[in-house]
């Protein structure tokens, strides 16, 4: 993102050098025009997904949303360009850097997202520990990370099998800071479950962090490297003790103060849309237009949320909750399409204005599930520690729930926004929920 908003600015300054040789004045004229289509580059390239690492990516799919960023961009650098004055001297300069920087982002976006660029800014990882642990680090880092160089295993004294290649195992006899500092080490993940200190060397790995060398635990590594807080590492320590968590009246007023605004400005955009949607329902399934039901808000609060009903009204006939499916039969005809589009969403608005929601959060369960899930996933109901959400984390990060292990994946990216939700996460949520939207993405 810093790239994309300061190659604009470069382009502009060799554009000027270009063509009136080193104009100022007219540099300064032409820079609020260039940062805003730099903030609209990055508002399109978050809104299309560009920035995120998807290690499946195929060469087809980065293409074509490298087409649709640059139209998208085209069509904004067309508009923009239309209100400056045609008397401008700088005119000539504006389009001339736009087009360069507009021809230069897309192309780096769509090398860089298959780690194009990763060799020139390597980093050098020692994994602590060979069990199942660090096999599974070992994984992810060669997945998720290309700019990630494991430079070795090293094992420590515990009771685990080897899971990891032999051959990838620092066999030698040097302590852990001897080879930290001998292979160029800039970060060590220790993956090893048990924490006995005949197991870890703490007072190396102390030595190697005062060195300057960072050291995570398999939590922190994995908030960072997925966006998620696996279960499978998580300890209650690690909860209590950690960063993050900030639920302080500050942060609490601006959330409130963003949904109020946010939601009062798509009610007014959207309102029409609504207005067809529910006439739409009527027509092929008669009354009522909307679905109450009791959800579980923060702290463990019951609230009743508001949806288009995309179902029939029989939909669960003998009483008894059941997980939404993929191609769902109870799914009506316009209930397909409002679900697909998200539109059934909308009218849960009224919850944000209310104050039982939030525009950003985790998604509100039935208190059958919840009562089910907190009893099966430990840590579950962490996540009733912040209002629910319209959209969330784990929506955009993952497909919709239809059982316990799916609820057990999405709590992990819930714990990760409840630990570090601020204004800035959401703005991002937002942006990303607009693109699942438009591919239809988790539809049910």
């Amino acid at each position: 993102m810093v790239f994309d908003l300061v190659l604009p600015c470069l382009a502009l300054v060799l554009a000027v050098a270009w063509l009136d040789r080193g104009d100022l004045h007219s540099v300064a004229a032409a820079l609020p025009y260039v940062l805003l289509f730099a903030l609209g580059m990055i508002a399109v390239n978050t809104l299309l997904g560009v920035y995120r690492r998807d290690p499946d990516r195929s060469a087809v799919r980065t293409s074509t949303r490298v087409i649709a960023c640059f139209l998208l961009a085209a069509a904004m650098v067309y508009g923009m360009v239309s209100l400056v004055p045609q008397s401008a001297a700088w005119r000539g300069e504006l389009e001339l850097a736009v087009l360069l920087a507009l021809g230069v982002i897309v192309a780096m976006r769509g090398y860089a997202v298959h780690g194009g660029f990763s060799p020139l800014l390597p980093r050098h990882v020692m994994v602590l520990g060979t069990g199942a642990e660090a096999a599974i680090v070992g994984q992810s880092l060669a997945r998720l990370s290309p700019d990630v160089r494991i430079v070795g295993f090293y094992p420590v004294h515990s009771n685990e099998a080897i899971h990891v290649a032999h051959n990838r195992i620092l066999m030698d006899s040097s302590s852990l800071a001897e080879a930290t500092r001998r292979l160029r080490v800039d970060e060590i993940i220790v993956a090893v479950r048990e924490r006995r200190t005949d197991a870890v060397p703490i007072h190396e790995l102390l030595e190697c962090r005062l060195a300057g060398v960072r050291v995570l635990d398999l939590s922190s590594y994995f908030e960072r490297a997925l966006g998620q807080v696996r279960l499978d590492s998580l300890r209650a320590s690690w909860l209590i003790f950690g960063e993050g968590f900030r639920q302080g009246l500050v942060r609490t007023a601006v959330k409130r103060l963003f949904d109020i605004v946010a939601a009062t400005l798509l009610l007014g955009v959207f309102w029409p849309l609504m207005l067809l949607s529910a006439l739409l329902i009527v027509l092929e399934s008669g009354f009522p237009i909307f679905y109450c039901q009791e959800r579980v808000g923060q702290g463990g609060r019951l609230f009743r949320v508001v949806k288009f009903r995309s179902m029939g009204s029989d939909a669960e006939p003998d009483g008894k909750p059941r997980w939404a499916a993929c191609n769902d039969a109870r799914v009506t005809r316009v209930g397909r399409v409002l679900r697909r589009l998200r539109i059934d969403e909308l009218p849960q608005l009224y919850n944000v204005l209310k104050g039982d929601m939030s525009l950003v959060g985790p998604r509100p369960e039935r208190p059958y599930f919840v009562t089910q899930l907190t009893r099966e996933i430990p840590f579950y109901a962490a996540r009733h520690s912040v209002k629910p959400g319209v959209t969330g984390w784990a929506q955009v990060r993952y497909r919709y729930g239809e059982s316990v292990e799916d609820a057990a994946q999405k709590l992990q990216y819930d714990l990760y926004y409840v630990k570090n939700h601020t204004l800035f996460l959401d703005t991002v949520i937002l942006f990303e929920t607009v693109g699942v939207v438009l591919t239809g993405a988790g539809a049910r």
